[in-house]
C-alpha cells in the first residue's frame, strides 16, 4: 500500500479527493490537513509515502511544504495540486523538491497514477503547464527587487520594508523604482499586480 497525505484548505475538495483515492486498491489516505503547518506536522507524525498538497494554503503554501518535507522527511514524495497554476510556479515547485505538479481539474484517475509514479521515483508535470512554463517570459527583476516588491504588497510603508530588509529608506525606494521601470508600469501597485499575475511573487 502507498500511504498518502492530503493537504488542502478547501474541505470539500480534500474530502472528495480522499474518497476518490480510497477507491484505489493500492492507495491508503493516512492523514489529512487543512493548512501548510498542519501538513508538515501530519507528515512527520504519519510518515506517508506521498504528500498531495495544494499550492495555495494558509500558514505555509505548497512550495514551502515541499521544501520543508524535502529536508525533514525526504522519503515522502510531494505532489503539488493547483487551481491557479502560473508558469513561474513550476520551476519553483521543482526547485522546492516537488516530484509532481498538476492542475486540480485533471481527470479522476490522473492523480492516482501520478501518486504511483512519484512513489516509484519518477516525476510528473502536467503537459500543458510544462508548455506554458517553457514559453513564459522570464522575470526581469533581481531577487532583492522581488523581495522588496513582495514586502510592499498590501501597502506596507517604506520604513517597515527598510526595517525588515535592513536596508536604508532610499535603497528600498530605489529597488521599488527599478521594479516599476523594468516592468514598464507607472506605479508600485501596478508592479505588484504584474508580478502577481506572472507568479513571480
Amino acid at each position: 500500500m502507498i500511504r498518502v497525505l492530503l493537504a488542502d484548505d478547501e474541505e470539500l475538495i480534500r474530502v472528495a479527493l480522499a474518497n476518490l483515492l480510497s477507491l484505489e486498491p493500492d492507495l491508503d489516505v493516512v492523514a489529512q490537513a487543512s493548512d501548510g503547518h498542519a501538513a508538515v506536522n501530519a507528515a512527520l507524525a504519519h510518515r506517508p509515502d506521498v504528500a498531495v498538497v495544494d499550492l495555495e494554503m494558509p500558514a505555509l503554501d505548497g512550495l514551502h511544504v515541499a521544501a520543508e518535507l524535502a529536508k525533514t522527511l525526504p522519503s515522502c514524495a510531494v505532489v503539488i495540486l493547483t487551481g491557479h497554476g502560473r508558469p513561474s510556479h513550476l520551476p519553483r515547485a521543482l526547485a522546492a523538491g516537488a516530484k509532481g505538479f498538476l492542475p486540480k481539474g485533471s481527470p479522476g484517475g490522473t492523480l492516482a497514477d501520478v501518486i504511483r509514479r512519484v512513489h516509484a521515483g519518477s516525476r510528473y508535470v502536467d503537459p500543458s503547464l510544462a508548455a506554458d512554463a517553457l514559453t513564459a517570459p522570464q522575470c526581469p527583476l533581481t531577487p532583492r527587487e522581488l523581495e522588496v516588491l513582495r514586502l510592499a504588497d498590501h501597502g506596507t510603508p517604506v520604513a517597515v520594508i527598510a526595517r525588515r530588509t535592513q536596508l536604508s529608506h532610499g535603497t528600498v525606494r530605489n529597488y521599488l523604482a527599478a521594479a516599476v521601470n523594468k516592468l514598464g508600469v507607472s506605479s508600485r501597485v501596478e508592479a505588484i499586480r504584474t508580478a502577481h499575475d506572472n507568479g513571480w511573487i
